[in-house]
C-alpha cells in the first residue's frame, strides 16, 4: 500500500507547483494574422494553377486549330487534284496517267512549311451557317424561356468542318431576348470561330430577311442591343479579306438548326438518380410527364420534341383518319419522317404509313393496282408503263403491263390478268363480271354514288349533307379556272340543286352560282347526299 501511494504522489503535481510552466522560446503560437496569410497563399496557388491550366488549354486549342487548318489545306489540294484528273481526256490519260502525280509536301514540324502549306486555304471561300433560337419550354411544372445558338462552318463543297453550339442568355433585364438577338449572337459566334481557324474568305448564309437588311446596312436597327450586336458583326467582318452575307431560304441553313436546337434541349434537361444510375430527364409538352431524354422523339425539319407515347398516339390517330402525320406543334407543318417512326411504331403500322405516303404522292388518275389477289401492289401508270417498256416495246399500244412486285402480266384496260391472244373487247364479252353487276345493284339500292373524279363509291354515314372529295382539287392544265361541281339536297325541301363554284386560280376571286339540276345529269346524280368535284374548263 505504501508503495502505491508513493507512486501516485510522484505522478500527480503538488499543490505548491500550481503555476503553469512558462512557454519555451521555440514554441509556435498561432495568430489571426498567420491564418490570413495562409489563406492568401492558398488562394494565390489556386490562381496560379488555374492560369497554368488555361495556358495549357490555349496551347492545345492552338495545336488543334493548326492541325484542322492543315487538314483543310490537304483536303482542298486533293479536291483540286481530283478535278484536274477528271478533266484529262481518256486518250491522254492512257498514255501519261501512270506518271501523273502532284505530291503534297508538308512537314508539320516546320513552321515555315506549315505557313506555306496553307496557301490553298487562303484562296478558298468557306461557308458559314448559323441559327439562333428562342423557345418557351416546359421544365417539370414550370414554363421557362431558353435560347441557343448553332454554328456550322463548311468548305466550298458544303462538307462540314466545324460544328458549334452555344447557350444564349434568354433573359436580359427581366425581358426575353428576341429572335434577332439570338441570330446575331449565333452569327458573332460563327465569325469568331472562323477567325480562330484563320480563314480569310467567308460567305455567311442568313434566312432572316430583316437581319440580312441590318448586316448589309440597307436598314438601320432601332433597338439599342441590336445596334450593338450589328456593330460587333461589322467589326468582325473587317478582319477577313472577304466576308459577305447571302440571303437563303430556311431549308438551306445546313447543320446549324440542329445544333441550335441541341443547345436549347441541353438547358431543359436535368440529371436524376435512378436504380440504373444517373439519367437525363426532359418534360414532354403534351402529357407533361418527366421522360428519359433518350425516349423523346425529335421531328425532322422543326426538331420539336415529344415523348414516344404521345407521338405513337398522334401518328396512329392520323393513320386512322387516312392522313399523313405532321408535327403536333400548333402551326407547324413539318412532316413526320417514316423511318424515324420505327422507334415507337409497330412494323405493321410503319408499312401502312409508307403505303399512305405512296398513295398520297400518286395522282388519282395515275393510280393502278395489281389485279392479282395475292399482290394488289399500288403503282402509278407511268411507272408501270416504263417498267414494261423495257421488256415489251408494244406495251403502250397493247395495254400489256408487268407488275413491279410480283412480275406477273396484266391488262391495264380491263384491269385483269393478261388475256393472251384476245382483245379487250372479246375478253369483256366472253368474261362478264357478275360481281360488278351485284355491286352496282347494291349501290343503287343503298343510294351510293361514284365520284366522277376519283371513282370512289361514297356513302354518307353521318354528319351534314356536304361531302368533299379530297382527290379532286387539282389545278387545270391551262392554269386559269377550276370548276367544282357540288351537288346536294336540303333536308327540308328534298329538291336537288346544282352548284357551280368557279375559282380563279390567279387572283383568288370566287363566286358561286346556283342553277336547276340539268336533265342530262339526273340519272348520274340521283343521290342527294354527295358532293362531286369534277369538271374543269
Amino acid at each position: 500500500m505504501q508503495e502505491a501511494m508513493s507512486a501516485s504522489l510522484a505522478l500527480s503535481p503538488s499543490s505548491s507547483c500550481g503555476k503553469a510552466p512558462k512557454p519555451q522560446p521555440n514554441d509556435v503560437v498561432s495568430s489571426p494574422y498567420d491564418d490570413s496569410r495562409d489563406l492568401a497563399v492558398m488562394l494565390m496557388l489556386q490562381d496560379v494553377d488555374r492560369v497554368l491550366r488555361e495556358l495549357e488549354d490555349r496551347r492545345q486549342s492552338e495545336l488543334e486549330m493548326r492541325k484542322m487548318r492543315e487538314d483543310l489545306d490537304v483536303r482542298i489540294h486533293d479536291q483540286k487534284l481530283a478535278a484536274e484528273i477528271l478533266n484529262i481526256p481518256d486518250e491522254e490519260w492512257k498514255i501519261s496517267g501512270d506518271y501523273y502525280h502532284r505530291p503534297y509536301g508538308m512537314k508539320a514540324s516546320s513552321s515555315s512549311s506549315s505557313s506555306s502549306s496553307t496557301v490553298l486555304v487562303d484562296t478558298e471561300c468557306f461557308r458559314l451557317y448559323f441559327k439562333g433560337l428562342v423557345s418557351e419550354e416546359s421544365v417539370r411544372d414550370m414554363k421557362v424561356t431558353v435560347a441557343g445558338a448553332g454554328v456550322a462552318i463548311c468548305d466550298p463543297g458544303d462538307r462540314l468542318i466545324l460544328e458549334v453550339r452555344k447557350n444564349v442568355e434568354a433573359l436580359v433585364d427581366g425581358q426575353a431576348v428576341t429572335d434577332e438577338v439570338a441570330e446575331l449572337e449565333a452569327l458573332i459566334e460563327g465569325l469568331e470561330n472562323a477567325l480562330n481557324l484563320d480563314l480569310k474568305r467567308l460567305t455567311y448564309f442568313c434566312d432572316d430577311y430583316m437581319l440580312y437588311q441590318y448586316v448589309t446596312g440597307r436598314v438601320p436597327p432601332r433597338q439599342s442591343n441590336v445596334v450593338t450586336l450589328v456593330n460587333q458583326v461589322a467589326l468582325l467582318q473587317r478582319k477577313f479579306v472577304f466576308c459577305k452575307p447571302s440571303f437563303v431560304a430556311r431549308n438551306d441553313i445546313k447543320f446549324a438548326f440542329k445544333s441550335a436546337r441541341d443547345a436549347v434541349v441541353s438547358q431543359i434537361t436535368w440529371t436524376e438518380e435512378t436504380s440504373r444510375g444517373k439519367s437525363l430527364k426532359e418534360t414532354c409538352v403534351i402529357c407533361f410527364e418527366d421522360t428519359d431524354a433518350n425516349k423523346m422523339f425529335s421531328v425532322d425539319g422543326c426538331l420539336h420534341r415529344y415523348c414516344f407515347s404521345c407521338m405513337k398516339q398522334h401518328v396512329e390517330a392520323k393513320l386512322l383518319d387516312g392522313k399523313g402525320a405532321k408535327c403536333p406543334h400548333e402551326g407547324c407543318n413539318s412532316e413526320v419522317n417514316i423511318d424515324s417512326c420505327r422507334k415507337f411504331l409497330a412494323p405493321q403500322l410503319v408499312e401502312v404509313m409508307t403505303q399512305r405516303m405512296k398513295e398520297s404522292s400518286i395522282p388519282v388518275t395515275q393510280k393502278i393496282y395489281c389485279p392479282y389477289p395475292r399482290c394488289s401492289t399500288l403503282m402509278s401508270k407511268s411507272e408501270v408503263l416504263q417498267y414494261t417498256k423495257n421488256i415489251n416495246v408494244t406495251a403502250e399500244r397493247s395495254g400489256l403491263r408487268k407488275c413491279t412486285k410480283c412480275h406477273y402480266y396484266f391488262c391495264i384496260n380491263c384491269k385483269v390478268p393478261w388475256h393472251f391472244n384476245m382483245s379487250c373487247h372479246d375478253y369483256k364479252r366472253s368474261n362478264p363480271q357478275p360481281e360488278d353487276a351485284k355491286l352496282k345493284s347494291l349501290a343503287t339500292t343503298k343510294h351510293w354514288r361514284q365520284c366522277q373524279k376519283c371513282n370512289q363509291i361514297i356513302e354518307l354515314a353521318e354528319g351534314c349533307y356536304h361531302i368533299t372529295c379530297r382527290y379532286s382539287i387539282i389545278p387545270p392544265s391551262n392554269g386559269l379556272f377550276l370548276i367544282l361541281v357540288v351537288f346536294y339536297t336540303r333536308k327540308e325541301e328534298m329538291e336537288p340543286t346544282f352548284v357551280l363554284e368557279s375559282l380563279y386560280l390567279q387572283t383568288g376571286v370566287e363566286n358561286t352560282l346556283s342553277i336547276p339540276l340539268m336533265e342530262g345529269l339526273s340519272s348520274t346524280l340521283a343521290c342527294a347526299n354527295i358532293v362531286f368535284l369534277c369538271a374543269r374548263v
